[in-house]
């Protein structure tokens, strides 16, 4: 007797409901708690060092030194507006950069400095770095350096800028002090009118006091990301999925494609926790695969849809992989022109593709509703900018991308997808009755 396959495809069916509230309750549970302000105490024990800072562009080691003459630096005022935030992740205290301030387009380096007065308290005292810095910084007490975020020098190693936590020296207690910002900015295309250099103003704090910020800044650095870390593993999971009924349900070529996609979308969401928790990875190599890593993402998709079909077509095969050279030769020399034709070459592909599954596709409602959202995740800008659609919702004051919320409706739709493709019609032959005539006898 040969078992049917309903029962499995149920239990994955009652599973992939299940991950799905579990994983939406995890987020909404990380959002609420990482959104919340400062415990009004804790700031209350701390001081913003926010107002007017001295600051000139250029570089050199003796500007961190107390006794340089800073009076003819220019005055940056990093005063916040009340309840400002950046329109990423929604971290508290944003102010305009140096780009702002009468530096258009200057990348590279510059230097912040500032006098600061450390209470006489019986404490040990920190200060908490800015959190929202271009790109990386070093920063200097009375000339002595506390550390920084990457590394400056000759040849700058730069890295998402994170909670960092910097304990002021013994002797500083109840004396003023020389505290000092050395900036450096890598030079990118598309620089931002209100770009450059530090946009959050340190803080001084007492130690307990400064641990609980310290805490609750990182809190919300990983409410921040966290839907870019669990939606990647739940995409290396459909990937297990989709391998798992390859060999025995319909459509292999499909879950082949899909999970080569699956990978190569999982690995560009990644990288976003991953260069904003870690050091583990530069800016310029998480801007490289940013850039460069989409087309063949992009190709993957369109291979993968062309043989969701009963027949797939050479020619849109042909005309992906054409689009994806295309796509990489423009952004190499810095064409938008190419580069947009390309993407809108690669929507009409899918269009194709979607009327194709419309007239003879199986499963047409939720292929069709499927292939939608993952078109819609990557052009974004040519189909829902136009409509006034916000890139980035702040539930909880934490900022989600329109992105983030269509995978997290494609995921589940496509392990669905994927799951009845282990329909009746995959299930072996029954067994024949073979009648053996042996010599001298039959069975």
């Amino acid at each position: 007797m040969i078992a049917s396959t309903r029962p499995s495809r149920r239990w994955l069916f009652a599973a992939i409901i299940l991950a799905t509230v579990l994983g939406w309750c995890i987020v909404i549970g990380a959002l609420a708690h990482g959104g919340q302000p400062d415990p009004p105490a804790l700031r209350a024990a701390a001081t913003l060092l926010d107002g007017a800072w001295r600051f000139r562009t250029g570089d050199d080691a003796r500007w961190s030194d107390p006794l340089t003459d800073d009076s003819a630096w220019e005055l940056i005022d990093l005063t916040a507006p009340p309840g400002s935030h950046d329109d990423d992740v929604g971290l508290p205290d944003h102010v305009s950069g140096w780009m702002a301030h009468g530096h258009p387009g200057y990348t590279g380096y510059a230097w912040y400095r500032r006098a600061v007065d450390v209470p006489a308290a019986p404490a040990s005292w920190d200060i908490l770095g800015p959190t929202q810095v271009e790109d990386g910084y070093e920063l200097y007490w009375n000339g002595r350096l506390l550390g920084g975020s990457g590394r400056l020098g000759p040849h700058p190693r730069v890295v998402g800028t994170r909670p960092l936590q910097f304990a002021l020296p013994a002797d500083a207690t109840g004396k003023r002090g020389i505290l000092a910002l050395r900036v450096f900015e890598l030079t990118r295309a598309g620089t931002s009118p209100d770009g450059g250099g530090v946009h959050n103003a340190p803080i001084l704090a007492p130690r307990p006091v400064g641990d609980a910020l310290h805490r609750a800044q990182w809190d919300r650095t990983i409410a921040g990301y966290l839907v870019d870390a669990i939606e990647p593993l739940a995409m290396f999971v459909l990937i297990g999925l989709a391998l798992g009924c390859r060999p025995r349900g319909h459509y292999r070529g499909f879950l082949a494609f899909a999970s080569l996609a699956l990978a190569l979308t999982a690995v560009r969401r990644l990288d976003n926790a991953l260069v904003s928790w870690t050091d583990l990875m530069d800016l310029p190599t998480y801007a490289w695969l940013a850039t460069y890593l989409w087309m063949p993402t992009l190709a993957a998709w369109t291979l993968a849809w062309n043989r969701w079909l009963p027949r797939s077509s050479r020619v849109i095969d042909v005309a992906a992989l054409i689009i994806m050279v295309a796509g990489i030769a423009g952004t190499l020399m810095h064409s938008a022109s190419t580069t947009s034709a390309s993407r809108f070459a690669s929507i009409a592909l899918f269009v194709v593709i979607g009327v194709r599954i419309a007239r003879g596709g199986a499963m047409r409602v939720l292929a069709l509703t499927t292939l939608a959202l993952i078109v819609v995740a990557f052009f974004g800008g040519e189909l829902l900018d136009p409509l006034g659609v916000p890139g980035i919702w702040f539930p909880f004051g934490i900022g989600v991308s329109r992105t983030q919320y269509l995978y997290a409706a494609f995921i589940p739709l496509l392990a669905w997808l994927v799951a009845r493709t282990l329909d009746d019609r995959a299930r072996p032959a029954p067994p024949r009755l073979v009648i053996d005539v042996a010599q001298g006898r039959a069975g």
